[in-house]
């Protein structure tokens, strides 16, 4: 088989689009999620999309937008919930994560179980990935690079100390809010190419990665991108030639180039003479 056969497809070419933009994107909300110990709320949110999903296969509306839409009400509630003080933050992700499981799970009855439609939302196929759905992830990405590069300074000062950026004058709330919001967006992005079940791990992982070389923080970003990027482009590759799902084959690549920059960094044992 000729290596260069993947680019003849059109298909592929749109999943390479798609899976550059997600690419860029996730590691750039997941530092300030990781940060902030706030990584529990991407795998919520993912899980949240899952009904968004079922409600676009069952009403025939584009399951990116619906998926956008209750994603992004369910990141304000959660964000509510958090700072009303009224549960604890863990507390207010197991309601919405449980919560949106069950509806996903009740419509999905209601459309008769799963399906191939539904199927390639939970995994990712980038064999499925329309021009519509390249153009709506680009519209996607650039609103939240937009709002991150407006916000930037405010959400690292808030970052590293937030009780500082309180007293300075600086709305945390609203920023906490702004992230949070972004986070549902970049996840809703990311289903058409990873899949909803495997999200968080692609936002997450690369900067978990990036953290353990103890760079500086611009560093840590452009490790993390160029890890989400290797792992998306190899992982479309793979899966091509393999005939593997697209979405397992990126975070398997992404786990691996963690486990390996975990064993490059442990500590050598040994006495010294």
């Amino acid at each position: 088989m000729n290596i260069f056969e993947i680019f003849q497809y059109g298909f592929i070419m749109r999943g390479f689009e798609a899976g550059v933009i997600v690419a860029l994107v996730a590691p750039l909300i997941g530092i300030f999620l990781v940060l902030r110990r706030y990584s529990l709320i991407a795998d919520t949110l993912a899980h949240v999309s899952l009904a968004g999903i079922a409600v676009g296969i069952l009403t025939g509306i584009n399951p990116v937008l619906t998926a956008l839409g209750i994603t992004v009400v369910s990141s304000l509630g959660i964000e509510h919930l958090r700072t009303s003080k009224r549960i604890y933050g863990e507390s207010a992700l197991a309601l919405f994560l449980s919560g949106g499981l069950a509806l996903a799970t009740i419509l999905i009855s209601l459309g008769h179980g799963f399906n191939t439609n539904l199927f390639k939302y939970l995994f990712g196929s980038i064999v499925t990935v329309t021009q519509t759905d390249v153009y709506t992830i680009i519209v996607l990405a650039v609103v939240v690079a937009t709002v991150l590069a407006l916000f930037y300074k405010e959400l690292l000062y808030i970052t590293f100390d937030e009780d500082s950026a309180k007293v300075s004058g600086i709305p945390v709330n609203l920023i906490n809010t702004i992230l949070i919001v972004l986070a549902a967006l970049t996840i809703t992005l990311s289903i058409p190419v990873v899949g909803v079940l495997l999200i968080s791990a692609l936002i997450v992982i690369p900067v978990i990665t990036a953290l353990q070389l103890r760079k500086s923080f611009t560093w840590t970003i452009l490790y993390a991108e160029a890890i989400s990027l290797f792992s998306v482009l190899s992982g479309i590759m793979a899966s091509f030639y393999l005939d593997l799902s697209s979405g397992g084959t990126i975070i398997m690549i992404t786990l691996g180039i963690f486990v390996a920059v975990m064993i490059a960094k442990r500590p050598r044992s040994g006495r010294r003479t």
